[in-house]
């Protein structure tokens, strides 16, 4: 699987399935602090992604 970060560096995760929370975390990306897409759709963190999925990580901007 290919894991596309904010900064446009990319990554291949190679322990598939896995749910996006388990990829984030083990990539020290806080799940609450970003949107992610695979193939160009929003999923949810307890989304199942497998070893073909393109996932893209987008960082929520916070602030008040």
């Amino acid at each position: 699987m290919k894991l596309i970060l904010s900064d446009h560096d990319e990554r291949i995760i190679e322990h598939c399935p896995a749910t996006v929370e388990q990829i984030l975390l083990e990539a020290g990306i806080n799940p609450l602090d970003v949107l992610v897409s695979r193939n160009g759709n929003l999923i949810s963190e307890d989304t199942v992604v497998g070893d073909e999925d393109e996932i893209r990580v987008i960082r929520i901007a916070h602030g008040g």
